[in-house]
């Protein structure tokens, strides 16, 4: 067998488990506003993807690899069966910290059905990760129709190899993805897989008029629409969403953001979106008096003096950092 090929055993095992992720994603009506997707997570397989990921180890003091090339028989089933869990898994770390992970695969479905492909549409991916996610496109889009950029030539070679193994072939950038990817613009659709803090307005210029990003930003997702090179408008969906960082050139803003023990989670998303610019106490104040809005309430706006997120039916607007 190839140095990528599973025993007999573990590929039963493999196609049951998939299987039952699918259904499970199902459950979870991630794919609900579009259905094409479940074929498509039914036919990529994720474990080409993720040949080890780390999980914390017995005595919780540190993290244990998990291997597909394991001497041990138990410990590549183990493997397996974790890789089609409905969870994310952490693929990269140095110095223990997390560099790269394979998000929730029904995080990943409900992002994709959101991003409201239709057939010929060219998308972006900023964030190659495992290259999972850029396969799921390429099966639905087809290789010529998705880029994807990383800044670590680590990840971007690994993502390429991951790819190549599974039979998909899209373009693979390593560069900033704050930068976007403009040699092969424009794009009908940009997708994040790392968290911001703002949105690049150098993507405007390379999208098409009327095309949509969505990207994990103060832990919900935004969706805009491009109307302009200058100009783009939209609102978070209600799904909280967690991701590692986006690594650019753009600097972070300093310091922990305040959250409290036993915060309520759309206070901490609100605390989290005005970090730096607003006064934590004055937050929680506007989100009490504000009736505790969710996500689905907030938006940004991009324009040429940069971006700004606001709360629906009220004057409250903040600059994003």
């Amino acid at each position: 067998m190839s140095a990528h090929a599973l025993d007999k055993d573990l590929d039963a095992v493999a196609v049951a488990a998939r299987a039952e992720l699918v259904r499970e994603i199902g459950l979870s009506g991630a794919w609900d506003t579009d259905p094409r997707w479940r074929e498509v997570f039914a036919a990529v397989p994720r474990h080409l993807f993720v040949p080890y990921y780390y999980v914390a180890s017995a005595d919780g003091r540190g993290q244990d690899r998990l291997w597909r090339d394991s001497p041990d028989p138990h410990t590549r089933e183990r493997w397996l069966r974790g890789v089609y869990t409905d969870g994310p898994l952490a693929t990269r770390l140095r110095d223990g910290e997390l560099l790269s992970s394979s998000s929730q695969p029904s995080l990943m479905a409900r992002m994709l059905a959101e991003l409201r492909v239709t057939d010929g549409d060219r998308v972006l991916e900023i964030g190659a990760g495992t290259g999972y996610n850029a396969a799921l496109l390429a099966h639905r889009l087809g290789d010529d129709h998705v880029t994807t950029v990383d800044l670590e030539p680590e990840i971007t070679d690994s993502a390429r190899s991951h790819l190549a193994d599974a039979g998909y072939h899209p373009t693979v950038i390593t560069g900033d993805g704050t930068r976007g990817a403009p040699e092969h613009a424009p794009y009908d659709r940009i997708i994040a897989t790392c968290a911001l803090s703002t949105i690049p307005r150098a993507w405007l210029a390379q999208c098409t008029p009327g095309a949509r990003i969505l990207a994990p930003l103060a832990t919900g997702l935004i969706t805009l629409t491009v109307h302009d090179e200058t100009h783009a408008e939209g609102t978070f969906l209600d799904t909280a969403a967690y991701f590692v960082p986006l690594r650019g050139t753009d600097p972070a803003v300093e310091g922990e953001i305040p959250h409290r023990p036993g915060d309520d989670e759309r206070l901490r998303f609100l605390l989290t979106l005005t970090h730096g610019v607003l006064d934590p106490g004055k937050a929680r104040d506007l989100w009490e008096r504000e009736g505790r809005p969710g996500r689905e309430r907030y938006g940004v706006t991009v324009t040429g003096e940069g971006a700004r997120a606001w709360l629906e039916g009220t004057p409250h607007t903040w600059p994003l950092r």
